[in-house]
């Protein structure tokens, strides 16, 4: 059995039932799944949510002996061990937490009863290497963004689409909170090791229902990218959404929920 980590992780859990661990992006914390992921669950009973945060971030440390992705996919499996066992899960990842999700699928196929990736990282890990558009505001309200902080307003111009009162509040309460948390010497050290040692996808193709959400206008990871991945994964529904950004869950929340349920939906069926 592989040695357990130092760090227990910070984590909000919301409802009883099936499990539902779901790993948020690189920087921000738990707040940003959470987010996106309870209106999902608002009329649908007998699901056990749980949102970690990743070492480093959040109210999670990462001592210095973490210095790796391999270092969070073992604080993450320790988790699972921890609040899950052995009960079959769900698995939701956003962006880099879609990295970490897919490597948790291929060591626990026979545990993990879906996946559902919503922006994720797709087969390439560096940016300077990835297929993304230019990020395109398509929904602009200059007169909202002069109401706003100088660094409020630049970040809602670089990363959210569609701008209204409701994706503003949004991002800076469910992403820009977490950002501002971030150990920021943890996760440079961290960052120079960022390639898994082991493939997500170099294990058996994962058969089981599983939900790849994009955005055409997504300038941090693109879609193109994440389509390659759709063999390994022969139960996929893919979808790259228009007037959708990195911050899809926020920019198009009316089409990220009907594809959730339908996922859930397909999970259902089957277990």
């Amino acid at each position: 059995m592989p040695e357990r980590t130092s760090v227990r992780l910070n984590h909000v859990e919301r409802g009883a039932g099936t499990p539902v661990l779901a790993l948020h992006g690189w920087g921000p914390d738990h707040r940003l799944v959470l987010g996106c992921l309870e209106p999902v669950f608002a009329d649908r009973t007998g699901y056990r949510r749980l949102y970690p945060d990743l070492p480093g971030m959040g109210k999670t440390p990462a001592p210095a002996s973490f210095s790796s992705s391999d270092d969070l996919l073992a604080a993450v499996r320790d988790f699972v061990d921890d609040t899950i066992g052995d009960v079959p899960f769900l698995l939701v990842g956003e962006s880099y937490g879609g990295y970490l999700a897919r490597a948790l699928t291929r060591s626990r196929p026979g545990q993990v009863l879906g996946l559902a990736l919503i922006c994720p990282v797709g087969t390439k890990l560096e940016h300077a290497e990835r297929t993304v558009p230019e990020h395109q505001v398509l929904r602009p309200d200059p007169a909202l963004l002069d109401s706003l902080d100088d660094r409020l307003a630049e970040l809602v111009r670089d990363n959210v689409v569609v701008h209204t009162p409701e994706t503003v509040r949004r991002f800076r309460e469910e992403i820009l909170t977490g950002v501002d948390l971030a150990d920021a010497e943890a996760i440079s050290r961290i960052r120079l090791r960022w390639e898994l040692t082991e493939d997500p996808e170099g294990g058996a193709p994962f058969d089981r229902p599983t939900l790849v959400l994009t955005g055409r206008q997504d300038g941090a990871v693109g879609y193109l990218d994440q389509f390659a991945l759709l063999p390994h994964y022969p139960r996929a529904t893919f979808a790259a959404v228009d007037v959708a950004g990195h911050n899809l869950q926020i920019d198009q929340p009316g089409l990220f929920n009907a594809l959730m349920w339908n996922w859930l939906d397909r999970v259902t069926a089957e277990s």
